[in-house]
């Protein structure tokens, strides 16, 4: 049985990126857990209350839920400031976390998004998934998180490269947007792209590439066989 780890800077972007895929490898059988980085109450005290963020939480509890996520982990890194916080903390807070559940799979956000809590958390995630003997960890992905990767830098080094893509036609398409629907205080009405029907649609755009009704992508950046 293999063990995954989702790694989300911010409650619900492993939904965003990932929801599909987590539903189906639950199916599969497949240990799933999801670590949630950031507490923005922490990093910008002026903008986040802490009430918000336990609203946003607990939104995430109920998300995962619906997923059958096997465990879910909540850190309180600072954000929005992420970058300005010890890239080894992370690392070594990651490390720490693929060792306790014996992680195989990782999932973490793409280095080029908006938001530069998702390069933090993706530099941190390449550290403490270094192949060196005795390394756990198989086979490392990134995802794609609307809102973010779309909007993010304009340059040949930072886009997203889609070089993988999973199938996650009928339930685990329904899955993923009833998860969706769990984060109210973070839905936003179309053409929106943190929106239901963005979500839907990137899901078809992403599966009629591939041939199928609906998928996700990703961009792999290591696997071992």
């Amino acid at each position: 049985m293999a063990n995954v780890l989702v790694i989300a800077p911010h409650a619900d972007d492993e939904v965003l990126g990932c929801g599909g895929v987590i539903a189906k490898h639950r199916a599969q059988g497949y240990n799933v857990y999801v670590a949630i980085m950031t507490n923005a109450a922490l990093g910008a005290p002026e903008l986040f209350k802490q009430e918000q963020i336990d609203e946003v939480r607990a939104e995430a509890k109920k998300a995962h839920q619906l997923l059958d996520v096997t465990e879910t982990f909540f850190y309180n890194m600072p954000a929005p400031q992420l970058e300005q916080y010890p890239n080894y903390k992370i690392a070594s807070t990651l490390n720490q976390l693929i060792r306790e559940i014996q992680a195989h799979i990782v999932y973490v956000p793409h280095k080029g998004d908006l938001h530069l809590d998702h390069g933090a958390i993706y530099n941190a995630a390449l550290v403490a998934t270094r192949p060196v003997p005795g390394q756990t960890v198989k086979h490392v992905f990134a995802y794609e998180t609307l809102s973010e990767t779309e909007w993010g830098h304009p340059s040949a080094d930072a886009v997203f490269i889609a070089n993988k893509f999973v199938d996650i036609s009928g339930t685990f398409l329904t899955k993923k947007l009833a998860a969706m629907s769990s984060f109210n205080s973070q839905l936003k009405p179309f053409p929106n792209s943190r929106s239901l029907q963005a979500l839907e649609h990137q899901a078809r755009l992403r599966g009629a590439a591939v041939g199928v009704m609906a998928a996700e992508a990703f961009s792999v950046l290591r696997t071992i066989d």
